[in-house]
C-alpha cells in the first residue's frame, strides 16, 4: 500500500517566525544537522521552510498509514544526498524501516513538499 502527504508553506511566514522566535524555533523544529544545512545557503529561509514542508508532508502520509497516530516534526530528519536530492531519516527506531521518499520544491515565497510511504 502507498501513502502520500503533502505541504505547502510560506516562506515569508517561516523567515517571520525565524526572526521572531530565533534559536528556540529552529532547536524545537530542526536537528542541527538541517540547521548546518539550511545556514550554509545563501537564502536560509527558503530551504527551512523546504525541510519544514518535507516534515510535515512526512508526518501526514506516516498518519494516514495509521503506522503511528502522532510523530514530532523534530522526530523527522531531512537530508541531502550529494547531489542535492532529500531524504528522510526517522529519529524514532521503531519506524526505521519504512520507505519513505520525498520530493521538495520551492521558490521565494513559497516551499512545496510531497511524502511517498511504501508499506509492503
Amino acid at each position: 500500500m502507498i501513502y502520500i502527504g503533502t505541504d505547502i508553506v510560506s516562506i515569508s511566514r517561516i523567515s517571520r517566525i525565524i526572526s521572531y522566535k530565533g534559536h528556540r524555533f529552529l532547536n524545537h523544529v530542526f536537528t542541527k544537522t538541517e540547521q548546518t544545512l539550511c545556514e550554509a545557503k545563501i537564502s536560509p529561509a527558503i530551504h527551512y521552510g523546504g525541510k519544514f514542508a518535507a516534515k510535515e508532508a512526512v508526518k501526514k502520509a506516516i498518519i494516514s498509514s495509521k503506522v503511528m497516530k502522532e510523530i514530532p516534526v523534530n522526530c523527522i530528519e531531512i537530508l541531502n544526498e550529494i547531489d542535492g536530492a532529500p531524504i528522510v531519516k526517522l529519529m524514532d527506531q521503531t519506524i526505521e524501516t519504512l520507505n519513505l521518499q520525498v520530493s521538495i520544491s520551492h521558490t521565494d515565497k513559497y516551499a512545496i513538499a510531497t511524502a511517498l510511504l511504501e508499506l509492503l
